[in-house]
């Protein structure tokens, strides 16, 4: 496994705030040329420690639900969690430590397609329960 150093994990932390961010801005708070910055952002993605550029959307109005998912002991969580993953609507899926094996997080236009994810996430054989919240409010 790729070993990132401090100057990359400054680099990583400007990606992250903006991954448009241009090679001379990064080069200026990291000190380094804009050449040297260009070669450590290739091989940080060569070496898989970014996997991939993308944007955030703001999601306006859609209705937002948190599932907790617990899953059976015979059953693999990340088999489920990419079962999950790939339901329309699906935004999040997350493995966790406690007393569910899995969150997700689900998106829609309406509280009737919401509904609807959660039931399809309902329908994976393996769960032994589920316990869906309805997202009144995010704080970013």
């Amino acid at each position: 496994m790729y070993q990132t150093d401090e100057v990359d994990r400054k680099i990583l932390a400007l990606l992250k705030e903006n991954s448009r961010l241009a090679y001379t801005k990064i080069a200026e708070e990291v000190g380094l040329s804009e050449a040297a910055v260009r070669k450590r952002v290739e091989r940080l993605q060569q070496e898989g420690v970014i996997k991939r550029f993308t944007i955030e959307v703001e999601a306006g109005e859609k209705v937002k639900a948190i599932i907790l998912v617990s899953v059976q002991p015979s059953r693999p969580n990340p088999l489920v969690a990419q079962q999950i993953k790939k339901i329309e609507g699906v935004d999040l899926v997350l493995e966790v430590a406690g007393e569910v094996d899995i969150v997700a997080l689900i998106s829609g236009a309406s509280m009737q397609e919401v509904n609807k994810n959660i039931d399809e996430v309902r329908k994976i054989e393996g769960l032994t329960k589920t316990n869906s919240m309805i997202v009144l409010r995010s704080w970013v």
